[in-house]
């Protein structure tokens, strides 16, 4: 099953991300921290190649905690900057300047040599739709500066943003890829709402994400629903289901209903704390 999902505005978007390099001096990309490879663009990450860059994983007040250190271990053992956030909350300004100011060591020396004193960083921040980047930035230049939208593809225009350090942000549109292959990387996209859910199937996507997580997290299924042990993925929609009334009028389950309600409590963490990718995955 794919998903072809390529809005015009997508492609401008990338071509303007390309330009927009010879403005800025440090990329930062926002990834979901419960996804960490399925939320990085590959098409972002072929632009940028060796261009200084920090990872921030976003979202770690959603992701396991346990999880989240191994992603960090991770990115850090292939000399990548990464700074965990929980862009609802911090802000984290003095800290994101220093990781971006060691990384640009080279820069700093080359503008010692020739005197000047400016200790300006220009950083663009890129990520795919959903990812959290608008309140990324709101919160670490502490103003409501950008458009936030929880539906994907809210920011449409490049904006510079000043903050109280050192720091200029240069925000840009969040994009996804022409092609989400589903298996794996684009169901975990789907999972948590960076794909718009009118063009999916929400009932073979809620079916999906059930089957994920009985094997590493039906213990927190078990605790949100009050489910049965070892009960099949459908026995655990129609457990559910009835539940929460989800039945149409001729008593037959309303999988609709259902998948959307597992489907919210997911996304806002309801059911607990979960990452979706795991670093062992990798190996």
């Amino acid at each position: 099953m794919n998903i072809n999902w390529y809005p015009g505005h997508m492609k401008k978007s990338i071509d303007k991300i390309r330009e927009s390099l010879k403005l800025v001096d440090i990329v930062a990309e926002i990834v979901d921290s419960r996804i960490p490879i399925s939320s990085r663009n590959p098409v972002i990450d072929k632009i940028l190649g060796d261009f200084p860059r920090i990872i921030i994983l976003n979202k770690v007040d959603m992701a396991n905690p346990k999880e989240t250190r191994k992603w960090i271990k991770y990115f850090n053992e292939k000399n990548i900057s990464v700074i965990e956030f929980n862009s609802t909350k911090d802000k984290k300004t003095n800290d994101l300047y220093k990781i971006a100011r060691k990384t640009l060591e080279p820069l700093f020396a080359k503008r010692k040599e020739k005197q000047i004193k400016d200790e300006t960083i220009k950083m663009m921040v890129v990520g795919i739709p959903n990812v959290g980047k608008s309140t990324f930035i709101n919160n670490v230049s502490q103003r409501k500066g950008t458009k936030v939208g929880n539906r994907p593809g809210v920011t449409r225009m490049n904006q510079w943003i000043r903050t109280s350090s050192n720091l200029l942000l240069l925000d840009t549109p969040g994009v996804l890829w022409p092609k989400l292959d589903l298996p794996d990387g684009g169901k975990n996209l789907a999972f948590t709402g960076a794909i718009k859910d009118e063009i999916l199937e929400i009932e073979d996507l809620c079916f999906e994400l059930i089957k994920k997580l009985q094997s590493t997290y039906y213990e927190d299924l078990i605790n949100r629903y009050g489910i049965e042990n070892d009960l099949t993925t459908i026995e655990i929609m129609d457990s559910i289901a009835l539940k929460f009334g989800a039945i149409k009028r001729n008593k037959e389950i309303d999988y609709f209903k259902v998948a959307n309600i597992i489907l919210d409590d997911f996304r806002k963490v309801r059911i607990g704390r979960i990452t979706l990718e795991t670093v062992e995955e990798l190996k």
